[in-house]
């Protein structure tokens, strides 16, 4: 119980000799950036899941999709998109709105073969997402599945951070306002092809960067100001 009290950093150096060796450990051998740092010279890796439904115990991802921030730039030669396998035939559902069929989901990579390659991407760097829920359990989920631990994880999020300067400013809420395609529509940002892991992972960085921008008013953002 006290370990959820704990910054994360405190918890990657009490984990770090738990892990087993390979990507885990490489992963939680790398500090957390510090939250009085500024936000342009952190590194964000903006990330996305397609899960088989909402609950991260019993539904599965389907696919990850991510991309690099380096100096509030969005670096498109870093990004990656991954099918995942999974056990269990596909909610109908599920299906009508990724377009992710269960022949689809067989040619996808092991979960272990996606850590593989995600938590090397994740080291030293915020993870940046719009609604943490979802990432944040799901991938919980995953490292304990594949490693038998939960690391510890530092997000920003762009629900969160539009949440925040709208209760900063008095603003009304309205319902789905927070959505991210509604956010984007709101900050002029072009349309895109929603519930694609990857399309997903550039369009919250793309209005992560936006709302930074608005934020900012020609001074410095702290990390510490968009951490979840």
């Amino acid at each position: 119980m006290l370990g959820f009290f704990r910054s994360p950093e405190k918890q990657r150096l009490a984990m770090l000799d738990k892990a087993p060796p390979g990507p885990l450990k490489a992963y939680l051998s790398r500090p957390f950036p510090e939250k009085t740092q500024q936000v342009q010279d952190t590194e964000f890796l903006a990330l996305d899941f397609e899960t088989t439904g909402l609950d991260a115990r019993n539904e599965a991802i389907l696919s990850a999709g991510w991309v690099l921030i380096r100096r509030n730039r969005v670096v498109l030669r870093h990004r990656q998109h991954h099918l995942v396998q999974v056990n269990r035939p596909i909610p109908e559902k599920s299906v009508i709105v990724h377009k992710i069929t269960d022949d689809r989901a067989r040619e996808g990579m092991h979960l272990h073969n996606l850590l593989e390659l995600l938590l090397p991407q994740m080291a030293g760097r915020v993870l940046l997402v719009h609604f943490q829920k979802i990432e944040r359990a799901f991938l919980g989920a995953a490292c304990e599945q594949v490693y038998g631990l939960r690391p510890p994880l530092l997000f920003a999020d762009t629900m969160l951070v539009e949440k925040k300067r709208m209760e900063r400013r008095q603003e009304e809420i309205m319902p789905n306002q927070l959505r991210l395609f509604n956010l984007r529509e709101q900050y002029g940002l072009p349309r895109y092809n929603a519930h694609s892991a990857l399309e997903d992972a550039i369009g919250t960085a793309e209005l992560f960067l936006a709302q930074v921008e608005t934020m900012a008013g020609g001074k410095p953002v702290k990390l510490g100001e968009v951490l979840a």
